[in-house]
C-alpha cells in the first residue's frame, strides 16, 4: 500500500467496504473477504499473492507485490514526488494554538498519480500535523495531513479545511451558511459544539487550503 500511496480511506473505497475491515484485513486479524478480485485490483497484483480463493491470509506480510521498504536515502522514482513537511506548525484541532516558526522538517513522498488524480499541483501541497482532540476519531491528535492551498476559492459543505482564523491555525469540516456566512464543525461534536459565524465575521477567517489526504497511528 506504501508503494501505491493508498492508505486504509482509500483503500476501502475502491473496493467498497468499509475502514474498519481494511484495517482488519490489513493487520491480519480477519483473514478472508469476498473482494478478493477487487482487493487485488486495487493493489495491482495478482489474487494469487493475496491467498488461495477468499483466502487473503495475513496481510501485514510482505506477500503484497509492490511493497517495499525505503528510508530518506532511497532514491525517488520516476513516478514519486515529495512534498514538504511543516514539523514547527501544528494546526489546531481544538483550542489550542500554534507554535514556532515555518520550518521546513523531512518531507514525505506520494505518487504522482495520486495528485493528477486529485488535480493538485505539487507546488500547492503541503504536510502538517494536528493537534488537540476535536476532529477525532477521524484526525486524533498528532495526525499527519495533507493540504492543498490551491483548493481555498470555493468551500464544499462537508470538507476539511485548514483555515487562520484571526492568527489561530485550525482544521475543521466547513459548511456555507445564508447570507454569507460560514460554520466550523468538528467530528468530536459532543465537546466542541459547531460555530457560526456571519458573512460579516467570515472576514477573519482566511482558507489556507482543502485537506486531501491523512496519516493516522492506529493504537496498539
Amino acid at each position: 500500500m506504501h508503494a501505491l500511496d493508498i492508505n486504509q480511506r482509500e483503500l476501502s473505497e475502491r473496493i467498497g467496504i468499509s475502514q474498519v475491515a481494511v484495517h482488519k484485513l490489513v493487520s491480519g486479524k480477519t483473514k478472508q473477504t469476498s473482494k478478493i478480485n477487487e482487493l487485488a485490483t486495487a493493489l495491482e497484483c495478482d489474487p494469487a499473492w493475496l491467498g488461495n480463493n477468499d483466502d487473503v491470509g495475513d496481510m501485514g506480510e510482505a506477500q503484497w507485490r509492490g511493497v517495499e521498504t525505503w528510508d530518506s536515502h532511497t532514491p525517488l522514482s520516476d513516478e514519486e514526488i515529495e512534498l514538504p513537511f511543516y514539523t514547527s506548525i501544528e494546526l489546531s484541532a481544538g483550542s489550542g494554538s500554534f507554535t514556532d516558526t515555518e520550518n521546513t522538517g523531512p518531507k514525505l513522498r506520494f505518487s504522482k498519480a495520486t495528485l493528477r488524480r486529485l488535480g493538485i499541483e505539487k507546488a500547492n501541497a503541503v504536510c502538517v500535523n494536528v493537534s488537540g482532540n476535536s476532529m477525532e476519531p477521524v484526525l486524533p491528535d498528532k495526525a499527519t495531513v495533507g493540504i492543498d492551498t490551491g483548493d481555498k476559492t470555493r468551500i464544499v459543505d462537508g470538507a476539511i479545511y485548514a483555515i487562520n482564523h484571526g492568527g489561530l491555525l485550525r482544521v475543521k469540516v466547513l459548511q456555507n451558511l445564508p447570507g454569507g456566512g460560514i460554520r466550523l464543525k468538528s467530528y468530536n461534536s459532543d465537546d466542541y459544539p459547531a460555530e457560526d459565524y456571519s458573512a460579516a465575521e467570515k472576514q477573519d477567517i482566511e482558507i489556507i487550503g482543502r485537506v486531501f489526504w491523512y496519516s493516522v497511528l492506529l493504537p496498539r
